[in-house]
């Protein structure tokens, strides 16, 4: 699923960096940036 610049981000959990998880609902009213690599822990 693809998000556009302006639209909202969908529901989701996801794990922090100690494995708790944490909702987009939790941080509702914070700014939130999200960070990640798409080939991170791949081979090549």
């Amino acid at each position: 699923m693809a998000v556009s610049e302006g639209e909202r981000a969908p529901r989701f959990n996801l794990p922090d960096q100690d494995g708790n998880q944490v909702s987009l609902d939790d941080m509702r009213g914070r700014w939130v940036v999200l960070w990640w690599y798409p080939a991170a822990s791949t081979p090549g």
